[in-house]
C-alpha cells in the first residue's frame, strides 16, 4: 500500500466511517460536449437508460454549470478547483503548469494520499497539457478503427498516389476524402453512421479498458481513482449504425428562434462556429439540422450504453457499494438553438451541464438538487468524501451538504467566461436570471419565464433594478474567480 501520513489515515478513516471500513473508490466520467439532451435532464426525445440508472440510485443536479464553455478552459477549471480567470488558461493551449506553476490537480491529490489513479481518454485536454506519469498510476488512450467507408477512400487513393502517410499526401489525401460521405469529413463536423461495432469504437475500447481494470483488480490494496475520459458526442458526430436507428429523422423534436432575435442581443455573443456546420445565422435549414442532430443524438445513446456497461463492472464485482460515481460534461454545445451550433457561448446550451453524483450510504435513491453548483465544486467534493487535504486556495464549495439534503439552495451565483479576442464575456446565473455582460452590450433573460432565452430584457427600463442587481453581483463574483492568481 502507498505511503501516507498519520494526519492523513485519521482523515481517511473519518471519511471510511461513511463505507464501513476503507475509503471510498471513485469513477470520475466526463464526456466531451455532451448538453442538456439526456433523459435527466428533462429531455423527453432521447434514450439514456445508464444515465437513468444513476439517477434512480443517487442524485441529479439540474442546474450545474461550467466555468468556461470550451474543453481546455473548462478541464483546466474543474481539475484545479479554480476559477478559469485564477488558472489563466483561456483557450485550448495554454498549459497550467506553466501558467500557475505548482497547482494541484483533482488526480494528483488523490494518488499523493493512497489513491490508485488510472485513466482512459480525455481528461486533462490534451497529452501536452496531461501531467502523466507525475499523477496517473495507469494511462491508456485509444483512437477509432478504421470505418468502412474510410479503408474503401484509403485504397483508392493509395493506388494513385501512393500512401496516406506520405508527408506530400496529407492535404491532398484530406481533399480526397471530401468526395465521399459526411462521415470521412475530417476536422469539419463530419457525422454519419460509422460502420463499426461499439467495441471497434474508441469510447468503446474506453469502457473496455475500465472493465478491465476493475475485473483485474489492477489497483491491489489501494483505493481508487479512475477517470473516464468519454469522447462522444464530440464532432466528428460518428457511432454505429444502430443507434442512427433509434432516432428517424423525421420524428425529431426541436423549438424555434424568432428570426429577429440577433437584432436585440449583443453580437460579441454570437459564435461563429455555425458557419462550419453549414448553416447562415438567422436562417432554419431544416434538413441538414435534422441530420446532425440525428447524429447527436445517436452519439449520446451510444456513449449511455459505453457508460452502462461500467456500472455493471462494479457491480458484478462487488465494487457498486464502495464506489462514488461521478458522471458530468465539459460544457454544453449548441444544435441550433439561437442560430448556433457548437459551443463557445454563455447561453444555457453551452454552459449548463449534466451531473449525478452517486455516494453509497449517502445519496438517497432518485434524489435532486435545483441548487445553482459549478463544476468547481467538484473537487473540493470528492476530496471531503475520501478524506483528502486540498489546496488551501480552492474557489469551489463542496456539495456534500446539498448531498445530505438536495432541499438546500446551492449558491446564490454561478459564473462563466468566454473570451472575445483579448476580452472576455462573462455571466452569472441566479435562481431566476441570467446577466452577461460584453464588449459591446449586455444581456439579462428570466429564466423561469424564458428559459430559451428569446427575450433580452437588458434595455427595457421595466427590468432596471434586476439588472443593477446582476451587474453588481456579477462584479462580486469576477472579484472572487481572480482571487487566487498568482502575479
Amino acid at each position: 500500500m502507498k505511503q501516507i501520513s498519520f494526519h492523513l489515515l485519521l482523515v481517511a478513516s473519518l471519511a471510511g466511517s461513511l463505507f464501513g471500513q476503507a475509503r471510498p473508490n471513485v469513477v470520475f466520467i466526463v464526456c466531451d460536449d455532451l448538453n442538456t439532451h439526456v433523459s435527466t435532464s428533462d429531455y423527453p426525445y432521447i434514450n439514456t437508460p445508464a444515465f437513468d440508472s444513476l439517477a434512480e440510485t443517487g442524485m441529479t443536479f439540474k442546474r450545474a454549470y461550467c466555468q468556461y464553455p470550451v474543453c481546455g478552459p473548462s478541464r483546466a477549471s474543474f481539475l484545479s478547483g479554480l476559477y478559469p480567470q485564477s488558472t489563466g488558461i483561456t483557450n485550448n493551449s495554454t498549459d497550467i503548469r506553466n501558467e500557475r506553476p505548482g497547482t494541484v490537480s483533482m488526480p494528483q491529490a488523490f494518488r499523493e494520499q493512497g489513491y490508485w489513479t488510472a485513466v482512459t481518454g480525455k481528461i486533462f485536454h490534451n497529452s501536452k497539457t496531461d501531467p502523466g506519469e507525475a499523477v496517473w498510476d495507469e494511462q491508456t488512450f485509444f483512437w477509432n478503427d478504421e470505418m468502412p467507408l474510410e479503408k474503401q477512400a484509403r485504397e483508392e487513393f493509395e493506388a494513385i498516389h501512393g500512401s496516406i502517410d506520405d508527408r506530400k499526401n496529407r492535404q491532398l489525401w484530406k481533399n480526397f476524402l471530401l468526395k465521399y460521405a459526411p462521415q470521412t469529413m475530417n476536422q469539419t463536423p463530419g457525422w454519419g453512421p460509422s460502420g463499426l461495432t461499439d467495441a471497434e469504437h474508441r469510447d468503446g475500447k474506453n469502457a473496455a479498458q475500465v472493465r478491465e481494470w476493475i475485473e483485474a483488480g489492477s489497483f491491489g490494496d489501494d483505493p481508487f481513482f479512475m477517470a473516464v475520459g468519454i469522447h462522444k458526442p464530440h464532432i466528428p458526430f460518428l457511432a454505429p449504425d444502430k443507434y442512427f436507428e433509434m432516432y428517424p429523422k423525421k420524428d425529431l423534436k426541436y423549438g424555434y428562434t424568432p428570426s429577429n432575435f440577433w437584432d436585440t442581443a449583443p453580437r460579441s455573443a454570437i459564435s461563429k462556429r455555425y458557419e462550419g456546420f453549414g448553416f447562415e445565422l438567422g436562417v432554419e435549414n431544416e434538413d441538414l439540422r435534422r441530420e446532425y442532430m440525428q447524429a447527436y443524438h445517436a452519439c449520446v445513446s451510444f456513449i449511455d450504453a459505453q457508460i452502462g456497461s461500467i456500472f455493471e463492472s462494479l457491480k458484478e464485482n462487488n465494487l457498486w457499494e464502495d464506489t462514488i460515481v461521478v458522471l458530468t460534461s465539459d460544457h454544453g454545445y449548441h444544435l441550433g438553438e439561437h442560430f448556433l451550433w457548437g459551443k463557445v457561448t454563455l447561453f444555457e446550451m453551452s454552459a449548463r451541464v449534466p451531473l449525478l453524483i452517486r455516494v453509497p450510504g449517502k445519496t438517497k435513491a432518485n434524489t435532486t438538487s435545483d441548487g445553482l453548483v459549478e463544476l468547481i465544486d467538484l473537487f473540493p467534493t470528492l476530496a471531503e468524501l475520501c478524506g483528502i487535504t486540498t489546496p488551501s486556495d480552492l474557489q469551489g464549495q463542496s456539495l456534500v451538504p446539498l448531498l445530505e439534503n438536495p432541499s438546500r439552495p446551492g449558491k446564490e451565483a454561478v459564473y462563466t467566461v468566454v473570451s472575445r479576442g483579448k476580452q472576455l464575456g462573462k455571466a452569472i446565473r441566479t435562481k431566476r436570471w441570467r446577466y452577461a455582460r460584453w464588449p459591446d452590450g449586455e444581456e439579462l433573460y428570466d429564466l423561469v419565464n424564458d428559459i430559451e432565452e428569446h427575450k433580452n430584457l437588458a434595455k427595457n427600463p421595466t427590468y432596471g433594478s434586476e439588472l443593477k442587481l446582476m451587474r453588481d453581483y456579477l462584479d462580486q463574483c469576477e472579484a472572487k474567480a481572480i482571487g487566487a492568481r498568482l502575479f
